[in-house]
């Protein structure tokens, strides 16, 4: 039997989907964090993108960053101020991308909290049932990679957990 990688990737989010609707949880922990990250790192994988995801906890704490295989350096601390940045300001990255240009009124909001505010694409809040539980940064791609990956994430969370 051959599996091709999309046939692969939906395989794997239906089994972790299934897994994660019986534990139903209004926290975001470990255990979750390390399923959405394979979650994204699958998909990475597939677009070509060795990424970097971190999960932070409604408090901006880091509770997973996982590095794919040769993913640039920088990326680490990258995708740890998107998901700090994500949970701090409670909305995504790309959001705050347009509302910190010149002449918006967050224009310069990057250089505040000793410059851990990422003013692009990259990074998701995370919600159970509305309320604001963690934050996601993907690092390792272009910005337009990066957001897609944070908002795929975001989505598989969303089904998984909501």
């Amino acid at each position: 039997m051959i599996i091709l990688n999309n046939d692969l990737s939906k395989i794997i989010e239906d089994v972790v989907r299934d897994v994660l609707k019986t534990e139903k949880t209004d926290e975001l922990n470990l255990k979750v964090a390390k399923k959405l990250a394979a979650i994204i790192e699958d998909k990475a994988a597939e677009i070509g993108v060795k990424a970097v995801v971190a999960i932070a906890d409604a408090g901006a704490r880091p509770i997973l960053v996982e590095c794919m295989d040769d993913s640039y350096i920088a990326s680490y601390d990258i995708a740890l101020n998107k998901a700090y940045t994500s949970v701090s300001l409670k909305m995504s990255t790309k959001e705050l991308s347009m509302l910190s240009q010149p002449g918006q009124p967050l224009y310069g909001i990057q250089f505040t909290n000793d410059g851990q505010i990422v003013i692009f694409g990259g990074g998701q809040p995370l919600k159970i049932n509305g309320k604001i539980v963690g934050g996601l940064g993907v690092s390792g791609g272009s910005e337009e990679q990066d957001t897609f990956l944070a908002q795929y994430g975001k989505e598989a969370f969303d089904k998984f957990i909501n």
